[in-house]
């Protein structure tokens, strides 16, 4: 039986869908899926409403509802399954973990994961350092996506990021073509150069045979802004 949960966002998001939107946010993402055209304000709005009235039972019960969601026809279907996920905080911890993981091995695109990543699996692992060992994992998965997740899981911890972790992270993955990787080096080393911009600089100028000029363009970023602005 299907949870009123589910019920209620799909039927919400069939009754404010927008076709006219759909189309060109189907091209954007390359139409990996079908869109309902529902913009980020509206989805928010969706999900708000129904958590003053739809409490989830259950871990398992949380479970099966991000899932369900996830797998769902249309691309919302899979943003809301992540705001689930976020929104229903007294089960957003390590206990999930195994929950979050699964997405992150079935991750498609960069929207998608790139939330997960960096704002539900991130600040978990910065709790919880015994995920380092999945992480690990991750970044030798087939799924590009799920070595993308390895970098960004990183992407917030500032002044708790593991260095050692994330520069083995990057040097094995360095070698990679494709721009997704490339790009979120250089995204996830820009992020840390806001709490240590000489340890980035430092670690692009010692790589700079092996980083890609994407990555180490988007590296350092800020700190030839904050250059420029001296």
């Amino acid at each position: 039986m299907q949870h009123p949960l589910i019920k209620h966002l799909r039927s919400e998001m069939m009754a404010r869908r927008d076709m006219v939107r759909a189309e060109p946010m189907a091209a954007y993402m390359k139409n990996i899926q079908p869109f309902l055209g529902i913009a980020s304000p509206v989805r928010e709005d969706i999900i708000k409403s129904a958590r003053k009235v739809y409490a989830i039972e259950s871990r398992d019960i949380y479970r099966d509802i991000i899932f369900e969601l996830w797998n769902g026809e249309f691309r919302e279907e899979k943003y809301m399954a992540l705001e689930v996920a976020q929104r229903y905080k007294s089960y957003l911890n390590a206990d999930s973990f195994d929950i979050y993981e699964k997405l992150v091995y079935d991750a498609d695109w960069w929207d998608t994961l790139d939330w997960l990543a960096g704002k539900i699996v991130g600040p978990i692992v910065q709790k919880h350092r015994e995920f380092e060992e999945n992480l690990i994992q991750w970044r030798i998965a087939e799924n590009l996506w799920t070595r993308r997740a390895a970098l960004l899981t990183h992407l917030k911890h500032k002044k708790h990021t593991n260095i050692k972790l994330l520069s083995e992270t990057i040097e094995l993955l360095a070698p990679e073509t494709d721009f997704f990787i490339r790009k979120a080096i250089g995204w996830v080393l820009r992020e840390y150069s806001k709490t240590d911009s000489q340890w980035v600089i430092n670690f692009v100028k010692s790589h700079e045979k092996t980083l890609s000029n994407l990555s180490k363009r988007e590296a350092l970023k800020v700190v030839e802004r904050q250059k420029d602005e001296k």
